[in-house]
């Protein structure tokens, strides 16, 4: 049995932090001894591009080819395609290719396991997979849901991103029925909180006071702050860019959340075993 952790960051509305929130949470991971995996499932390769590769377009192997060879029974080299970054992770990079494989994916047969069959083959290399989503609920998306174990969702800090949750609870319910019955939610993380105003505070109340005794709602918020926007063009994480900062011990905490996260429920599992 495989010990890795494969999380998506989810959330259909774009802007919500989920790059930025996979790459910091992964590299989190990485300065916690973890190995870790990132993938890219969003053809605009933010993620790609903010982990060192500006020009994703020329990069001769991206996540695309990979669900190709997937879908074409072809041999997948044990590295094939996989990037190392310097500050710990490894990653699976994506450009605008991808958005041609979610197009080929619509006539296929188990369409929706394409990306799992690929992750579930190189995880045991790993302690976490984290996939970076598109802001869809597209087939791109659901083959990230139907890899994952647990998600993470980036919700900004403002009313509409807080209405848009109930449309993806749904889509994660419907998979859970039909596709991936173990799917769970580690939690809804609260990203770009400007505390200074009580808007912010009075959102991330709402969603606290709303979904607090349903789901888990992350105790560590990520503060609103503009160096952390100024970062995605460096090739470089928070903690390199800015590791005094606010936001940079954000993450770190947040890190600590999802690894006792992790505790807690194989603890849970191993009592539930005796």
């Amino acid at each position: 049995m495989s010990k890795a952790q494969v999380i998506a960051l989810v959330n259909q509305k774009g802007g919500t932090g989920k790059t930025q929130s996979t790459e910091n949470l992964g590299i989190g991971l990485a300065n916690e001894g973890k190995k870790v995996l990132l993938v890219d499932m969003d053809p605009q390769g933010s993620l790609t591009i903010s982990l060192g590769h500006p020009r994703a377009d020329e990069l001769p192997v991206t996540v695309a080819d990979i669900m190709a060879k997937v879908l074409q029974d072809q041999v997948i080299a044990p590295r094939e395609g996989i990037l190392h970054h310097e500050e710990g992770v490894d990653l699976m990079p994506a450009n605008i290719s991808l958005s041609g494989m979610e197009v080929s994916l619509v006539n296929v047969m188990s369409r929706e396991k394409v990306l799992k069959e690929y992750i579930d083959s190189v995880k045991d290399n790993y302690d976490y997979v984290l996939i970076d989503c598109m802001p869809s609920l597209g087939m791109l998306t659901v083959n990230a849901l139907a890899a994952a174990d647990k998600l993470v969702i980036p919700v900004q800090a403002q009313y509409l991103s807080a209405k848009g949750l109930e449309q993806l609870l749904q889509t994660v319910n419907k998979v859970r029925r039909q596709i991936n019955p173990k799917l769970k939610i580690d939690g809804i993380l609260l990203t770009m909180v400007d505390s200074r105003t009580n808007y912010a505070k009075d959102i991330c109340n709402l969603i606290r006071g709303t979904y607090g005794n349903k789901l888990k709602v992350y105790k560590t918020e990520i503060p609103h702050s503009v160096r952390a926007a100024e970062i995605s063009a460096e090739g470089k994480s928070i903690f390199s860019h800015d590791p005094k900062g606010r936001v940079a011990e954000a993450y770190k905490n947040l890190t600590k959340e999802v690894l006792k996260n992790e505790e807690r429920a194989l603890k849970h599992s191993a009592e539930q075993l005796r």
